[in-house]
């Protein structure tokens, strides 16, 4: 068998050289997934204590606590946007992964303060939410949230990978894609939330309420004279506040606008603007109601003819 595997090993060496873009060997040190997957966990403890961990927080321990995460969580985003930066400007100093970090850790209380009106949302809107500790725990939007929300702060700042990979971690435990790039308003709810996906340029207003399955995404891509996607532009549409959208209903475009105070219909497809205050639904073809018993007897009289 050693002879065998040799010849493999050699065949996926060989593979390694002439198959570019799969491998990052002399490369650049890239952020690891491992470790912006235990960031990520770190992140949700800090934002909420005692509620990712397996043993209660006394609030007596929760200054030393908080303080020992915060160190080494800093520790941690120190040496993965320090790698991201690298992959722009390889010559990038730590000083300004440092600056980065501080900046981030101060935008902490703020996005503390949004998570806590998504989590009203979240009771007002469900009438199955029983208290806030069961949002916490069991409903995926909060964490997809959260993570896209700190996410969101290191997008701004420019760093690359990382953001996309920290909400590529909670699309992956939660179903829900929300990019990092997209700016999400205060009291954001998504009711289950399997599929929903959020594109990058979208900008989302207050009281905004989403259901399972629901795309806000791009309608179409520019091409460059090569043929070539051009990147960037406004490719997403925005919402407006107090926005109501049903399951499987699929929004595009980067000039279309959802008036506040509307309603999205369940499986409506949009691509163009609509106004304030107004009502989308998607026609059905008319659904019939069979009894099953009368149609099995009328099936029987049939065979017995």
């Amino acid at each position: 068998m050693e002879d065998e595997l040799q010849i493999i090993i050699a065949e996926v060496l060989i593979s390694y050289e002439q198959v570019g873009g799969l491998n990052n060997a002399d490369g650049y040190n890239l952020p690891s997934k491992r470790a912006i997957e235990g960031i990520c966990e770190e992140i949700l403890e800090v934002l909420f204590p005692g509620f990712h961990d397996e043993k209660p927080i006394r609030k007596s321990d929760l200054g030393a606590i908080t303080a020992q995460r915060i160190r080494h969580l800093a520790a941690s985003l120190e040496e993965e946007i320090a790698k991201s930066l690298r992959v722009i400007n390889p010559q990038c100093p730590k000083a300004q992964a440092r600056a980065i970090i501080l900046r981030f850790f101060q935008a902490l209380p703020a996005a503390r303060e949004m998570l806590c009106t998504d989590i009203q949302a979240a009771f007002e809107g469900d009438p199955a939410a029983l208290n806030n500790e069961e949002i916490i725990l069991a409903y995926p939007c909060i964490e997809a949230i959260a993570v896209q929300r700190i996410a969101h702060v290191l997008h701004r700042e420019a760093v690359p990978l990382l953001p996309r990979m920290m909400t590529e971690w909670a699309h992956a435990r939660t179903g829900i894609d929300i990019h990092p790039g997209a700016i999400v308003g205060s009291h954001f709810f998504i009711d289950h939330g399997t599929g929903v996906v959020i594109g990058e340029t979208c900008r989302i207003g207050q009281r905004v309420k989403l259901y399972h399955g629901v795309t806000l995404g791009a309608k179409s891509f520019a091409k460059d004279d090569e043929g070539k996607i051009v990147k960037g532009g406004k490719r997403h549409p925005d919402v407006g506040d107090n926005v109501t959208i049903y399951p499987n209903a699929t929004i595009l475009g980067g000039g279309t606008i959802i008036g506040e105070h509307t309603t999205i219909g369940a499986n409506v497809f949009l691509m163009h603007s609509v106004p304030a205050f107004s009502l989308v639904v998607q026609e059905q073809k008319q659904v019939k109601i069979l009894d099953k018993k009368q149609r099995a007897s009328s099936e029987e009289a049939e065979w017995s003819i």
